[in-house]
């Protein structure tokens, strides 16, 4: 069976040795124009679609990115696994800069601005959300992080924010207090969206800084942030490449996860219009 894992990150990530670039292509969606055309590539003998969320030379803020048109595009070209790489802040003092976190849970805190379902104008479905990520997919990325020589934590929850802002101070505080473990500002909607198209979603989360709750630390800056992010993009590039390894030994067949389950569509089809069943063909399309 055809089987294409996606990579969506920065453009930096998929710089990895022996991955062979095939062509580059914009893919139209229903949804608007995607962050930017999509790169093919093979490594392994397995199909990559990658994708930069924020735009080539990072253009959109999290709240602009086309997280819908992204997704859409990508199981447009025949993604069903989708590996998500996130700069985040550390809530845990264990959770240091340049550690890799592969987490199993999700806190929304953005603010209703990104457009978080396919669904709408017409057409109501309801998609499974208690855990928002691909376990099999988790335990591929915890084992390839490992591989890799990276310090990666098994589980933890991440919050996402709005941004563009890092947290105020009691913010931060407070996203303690609750119990969670890491902040970052775009995995979401892409994680549900990613759920109603039926994909594997997983996330490979590197530390950059302790957000601003740390005291013995200077509160985080953007240049800090991205002298770590240089560190963690080299390593997160020898972890994509045991990913990818690892993934191709599943590339005859589905995980066992339940992710592309079929979505519980309310409407009637003799209800909804025409042209927004037309959108929803592809993203309720199970392989």
């Amino acid at each position: 069976m055809s089987h294409t894992v996606g990579i969506i990150g920065g453009s930096g990530v998929y710089s990895i040795p022996g991955v062979e670039i095939l062509r580059s292509e914009r893919i139209e969606t229903p949804f608007g124009d995607p962050s930017a055309e999509i790169t093919f590539g093979n490594l392994h003998d397995l199909d990559l679609a990658f994708i930069p969320r924020h735009g080539e030379g990072h253009i959109y803020m999290p709240s602009e990115v086309p997280y819908a048109a992204n997704i859409y595009a990508l199981k447009s070209v025949g993604v069903d696994t989708l590996i998500s790489f996130n700069a985040v802040g550390s809530l845990r003092e264990e959770i240091e800069p340049r550690h890799f976190v592969v987490p199993d849970q999700l806190f929304d805190r953005t603010k209703g601005l990104r457009k978080a379902t396919f669904f709408g104008g017409g057409a109501v479905g309801h998609a499974p959300f208690g855990d928002p990520y691909c376990c099999d997919l988790r335990s591929i990325l915890v084992k390839a992080a490992q591989k890799a020589g990276a310090v990666v934590h098994d589980g933890g929850t991440m919050v996402v924010m709005e941004g563009p802002a890092f947290s105020s101070r009691a913010e931060s505080e407070f996203y303690r207090a609750q119990g969670w473990d890491i902040i970052g500002m775009t995995t979401l909607p892409e994680a549900k969206l990613a759920r109603e198209a039926g994909m594997c979603y997983g996330t490979l989360a590197m530390s950059t800084d302790y957000d601003c709750w740390h005291q013995s630390e200077k509160d985080v800056t953007v240049e800090m942030v991205m002298e770590v992010v240089q560190d963690n993009v080299i390593m997160a590039r020898k972890v994509l490449s045991e990913a990818l390894l690892m993934l191709r030994e599943n590339v005859t067949s589905r995980f066992r996860c339940g992710c592309n389950s079929p979505i519980g569509v309310m409407t009637s089809p003799d209800a909804s219009p025409a042209v927004k069943l037309s959108q929803l063909e592809m993203i309720l399309r199970r392989s």
